[in-house]
């Protein structure tokens, strides 16, 4: 797998350009265009290769009359539409019309990293850990608010809160009501990191109060290592509401979430079934597809 990255910033008619050379250089047997504003672009250009659109936002992109107006003329130039979630389909539905050919394939975990049955936890039995964007469909205020609540039951708790800086005045927030509620001690604050497993397999429970998700990796990264998980009860996650050790709540109502983080404390991990979930098996049903919509491409060839 080769990565690919322009040298500087680009501005909107500088990256369709450079994608344009890029496709042209590689001449890919199939094009994948992950996320909406991407799949645009190279459905703009005149590449001979067919394109596939990935959607995978957590919002409704086509909220926006902007983006159904163009995805409406630039629809015709996908050869295959995906979908990570129902929703994305629905959403699709309503604003453009049903595509020629639509699947769903949901995302993937790598149970090589993170398969309970694959390592050893050493747990933490006090931590919970939130692993996300720190922007405001996280929803990290609410764990802060649950938090307090928890310290008052569990003395010894202890929260960690990890993610990429998206929204610098929301961290921000998330920094000053840390403060407010007198928690600076028990809280850590912390940016990206590239040790999720670790963390997982460290904490004792995994807190995911998201207000909206696409198919959130990360959620099933949790269900993987088998920590305990307190999540909100938004469509996304409601598969997993069966599976043992796994709470859904409404993280707006403090209470009943600081409750379920109490609840979780105490639970062990739990083997939980990810058939059809795993990584092998997400990259066979896009090796389909490109077959598919190539009609030809070999066995022994992978999709660019």
């Amino acid at each position: 797998m080769e990565c690919l990255f322009p040298k500087r910033p680009l501005g909107r008619f500088g990256k369709v350009w450079n994608l344009y050379k890029t496709l042209k250089r590689y001449r890919p047997d199939v094009v994948f265009a992950h996320a909406t504003i991407p799949a645009f672009y190279v459905r703009a250009l005149p590449l001979p290769a067919p394109v596939v659109y990935v959607m995978h936002s957590a919002t409704n992109d086509f909220e926006s009359q902007m983006f159904r107006r163009v995805e409406r003329l630039l629809s015709h130039r996908a050869r295959a539409v995906i979908a990570v979630s129902p929703s994305n389909i629905d959403d699709y539905v309503a604003a453009v019309g049903r595509h020629p050919s639509m699947s769903l394939i949901p995302n993937d975990v790598d149970m090589s990293r993170f398969g309970l049955r694959t390592r050893t936890p050493v747990v933490d039995c006090t931590q919970i850990v939130q692993i996300g964007r720190y922007t405001s469909v996280k929803n990290q205020l609410s764990t802060v608010h649950a938090f307090r609540q928890v310290v008052e039951r569990v003395p010894d708790a202890r929260l960690l809160l990890c993610g990429v800086i998206e929204d610098p005045a929301y961290r921000a927030a998330v920094a000053d009501l840390i403060e407010k509620l007198g928690l600076s001690a028990r809280v850590t604050l912390d940016g990206p990191r590239s040790d999720v497993a670790d963390l997982l397999f460290a904490s004792s429970v995994f807190a995911m109060p998201s207000r909206s998700e696409g198919h959130s990796i990360a959620f099933l990264e949790a269900l993987a290592s088998g920590v305990p998980v307190v999540a909100s009860t938004i469509r996304p996650f409601a598969f997993a509401a069966d599976f043992p050790n796994v709470h859904l709540c409404d993280p707006d109502d403090i209470d009943a979430y600081a409750d379920a983080l109490v609840l979780a404390l105490g639970e062990p991990r739990a083997h939980r079934p990810l058939g059809g979930l795993t990584l092998a098996d997400t990259a066979a049903r896009y090796l389909a597809v490109a077959r598919q919509v190539t009609q030809a491409l070999p066995s022994t060839t992978a999709p660019a």
